[in-house]
């Protein structure tokens, strides 16, 4: 089920289904740990005896942000009971705490009470055994701990509190009203918030083990067309002091403070940023901006650029997206420093100089806290001989972003303490790990993690490291080093012209596999992931060996049902949905499609020509949720978003492609600055 709505502050990280169910909470760090492990965490209303969940059927829902923040604006309105609840919800963008305004109009004839309850289904530190909740009577909340992880859940019934001196806000009532605290998913049992359904919670002070627990506020009597507000929020610190200490804050100063300053903190850092993006229109530059913010949710402070964060994928083989991958990361801090957001990318470099072995290899993936992450990549090939198992493109685009960044910023200080532990030990393997018979870099797993063999996207992605590689060495005044690095990039790309293209074909080839003799295997499929060899520079967009490349990968890939889109590869069997490979060659994907608009913007040469991409850049937006969150792919027949979602990576392609129109359109209209336009674009 996607995640409609991910809020978080650098630590603390929430999100929100698309039934407006919390699902995920992740502390300390984004990715990890999921304090609820993507179980269902319900919300419901009792009114005059009648009951319903959040998620249950008969709500409409309108699940959105506020322009230009990290703040939700959600309506629920359900007509039986005929209410409307309008629902505010933030993380503090500096305190770790969600708080979540809920303001319920009354739509009857006559006044009714009304009744909110908050459950948690507890699996603190990613497991659900030994977890304990209790109600605190001096702070007038529930209190759910294990280890260093402790989560107060707190609230107040009022009207709004913004801007009203403290004695007003005193007067609010404080404190939950009536709790449950209980046993789940042990004998049979299924969790205390079935105990809410009849308006009324038993109070069981205190369990431990397999617990869940159920907050309740009563509203009172809502006169007809009268609207209530409840302030509930979940406070979490590594010890009950520091709780208390959030749960005060919020006291004094009130919600809405809280609510208000964090308003504030995300329209700064979206509109502190240069902004100019040529002609493109509203719609377009909505999804920008939202893209950004919901990059910004999906990395962790300490550097880990993550993948995805929906708790749901776990049900497809017991593992999350909740991982660095140093491609992903690459690619997103790509996009961020072309935006201008030099200073949260920083720390994702110095993550990958922690993290990269002493050979200079990034491998698969990492968790946040910089440990190496499972995989599914072998150490040694069917023949039992030593075989390593990395994506290469990984250590190349690292290599590759941090050069942008450089370009851009010029901040030597900063590059300085990355040069020798990462762009040298990186690129000095990048140069020896070679396939002997061609020159190609030797045999590894493709970005999609599918195949084994030399693949034209990893062969791109060496090229533009080494090539990056010797601007540093450069620039550091290592000339001899520089000349290495050139070399190897040339050679690499003269060995692509040889092997990877097809004359019968007519285009590159997708990959090949070099047999023990030096036998070429090649691989015909059509990928869109060929064209990262326009995309990192090795070849011009306006090259003719381009151009027909892509031309085959438009015609064959574009997916010929009413969604449109452009599919991965032919025959994309990852949540395949259709048999009919003629006309659905594969679910289309944001990253694939934004890959085709961006081709049509680097080759550019007028104005006409580059509004060619629109339309590409116009689906991406009209498949978005209506939060502007983009899944990694969409069903082909219904549009509903398949596999995780947000994917980290769907947005950052999205930013990309917008920044290359916006690049183009300045060029175009000698505007051109040359400031924040992807460097591989310039090479068009």
């Amino acid at each position: 089920m996607p995640r409609d709505l991910p809020l978080a502050n650098g630590h603390l990280l929430v999100n929100f289904d698309d039934r407006y169910t919390l699902r995920d909470i992740y502390w300390p760090h984004i990715g990890q740990r999921n304090q609820t492990e993507g179980h269902v965490n319900h919300s419901g209303v009792w009114v005059d005896g009648a009951f319903a969940w959040f998620e249950a059927d008969g709500w409409v829902r309108d699940l959105r942000y506020e322009d230009d923040t990290l703040v939700t604006q959600v309506t629920l309105t359900n007509d039986a009971l005929q209410l409307t609840i309008a629902c505010t919800d933030v993380v503090d963008f500096h305190r770790h705490v969600l708080i979540r305004h809920l303001r319920v109009t009354n739509r009857a004839d006559h006044a009714r009470e009304v009744r909110l309850f908050f459950h948690h289904d507890w699996h603190i530190g990613e497991s659900e055994g030994g977890n304990t909740v209790l109600y605190r009577p001096e702070v007038e909340a529930l209190v759910a701990y294990k280890d260093r992880c402790w989560i107060l859940a707190g609230g107040l019934v009022g009207g709004d509190t913004a801007g009203a001196p403290p004695p007003a806000r005193q007067q609010a009532n404080t404190g939950v009203h009536h709790w449950a605290i209980g046993y789940k998913e042990v004998n049979g049992q299924q969790g205390t918030w079935l105990d809410a359904e009849d308006g009324e919670l038993g109070g069981n002070p205190i369990a431990q083990g397999s617990v869940d627990s159920c907050a309740g506020f009563h509203l009172g009597d809502i006169q007809p067309g009268a609207t209530r507000s409840c302030y509930t929020w979940l406070a979490i610190a590594e010890n009950y002091p520091g709780i208390r200490q959030i749960h005060q804050l919020v006291l004094d100063r009130g919600p809405d403070a809280l609510i208000e300053r964090t308003r504030d903190y995300w329209r700064l850092w979206i509109t502190n940023k240069s902004q100019t993006l040529g002609d493109l229109p509203a719609p377009l530059v909505d999804l920008y901006k939202r893209s950004l913010l919901i990059i910004r949710t999906q990395i962790d402070d300490d550097g880990a650029i993550i993948a995805a964060t929906d708790g749901d994928v776990w049900a497809f083989a017991r593992d999350s997206y909740a991982y660095m991958w140093p491609r992903d990361g690459a690619l997103v801090a790509n996009a961020l420093a072309h935006s201008g957001y030099s200073d949260i990318t920083g720390a994702f470099f110095h993550f990958c100089k922690n993290v990269i072995t002493e050979e200079g290899y990034l491998l698969h993936k990492y968790t946040p806290q910089g440990a190496l992450g499972s995989s599914w990549h072998p150490w040694i090939d069917p023949n039992g001989n030593r075989e390593l198992p990395i994506q290469e493109d990984e250590t190349a685009l690292v290599v590759y972003a941090l050069w942008q960044h450089f370009t851009l910023f010029r901040e030597v200080e900063f590059v300085r303490p990355l040069y020798r532990p990462l762009i040298k030990a990186a690129a000095d393997f990048m140069v020896a790990y070679r396939e002997p018979h061609t020159g190609l870099p030797a045999a590894s797993w493709d970005l999609w993690e599918e195949r084994h063999g030399i693949h034209a996207y990893t062969v791109a992605a060496v090229y533009a490291g080494l090539t990056a590689a010797a601007g540093f060495a450069a620039a550091f005044g290592e000339t001899d080093r520089a000349a290495t690095y050139t070399q190897a990039a040339e050679q690499i790309k003269a060995a692509t012209r040889q092997y990877l293209w097809s004359d019968e074909a007519g285009r590159f080839l997708r990959r090949i596999e070099v047999l023990p003799d030096g036998t070429i295997k090649p691989d015909m499929t059509l990928d869109t992931a060929i064209s990262g060899l326009y995309q990192f520079g090795m070849f011009g967009a306006e090259s003719d060996e381009i151009a027909r490349t892509m031309a085959a990968i438009e015609a064959r890939l574009t997916d010929k049902s009413p969604s449109g889109g452009i599919a991965r590869y032919e025959n994309d069997y990852y949540h395949q949905v259709s048999q009919d490979i003629a006309n659905i060659p594969g679910n289309p994907w944001f990253i694939c499609s934004c890959w085709l608009a961006e081709y049509h913007i680097a080759r550019a040469t007028t104005l006409d020509e580059l509004h060619a991409a629109l339309p590409l850049l116009q689906w991406v937006r009209d498949r978005a949720l209506p939060s502007g969150v983009l899944a990694e792919q969409m069903n082909p027949y219904t549009d509903a978003p398949l596999s995780v979602s947000p994917l980290t990576w769907s947005h950052a392609e999205y930013v990309s492609a917008v920044r290359w129109y916006a690049g183009r359109y300045r060029r175009l209209t000698g505007q051109d600055g040359g400031s924040h336009e992807p460097a591989h674009a310039q090479s068009a």
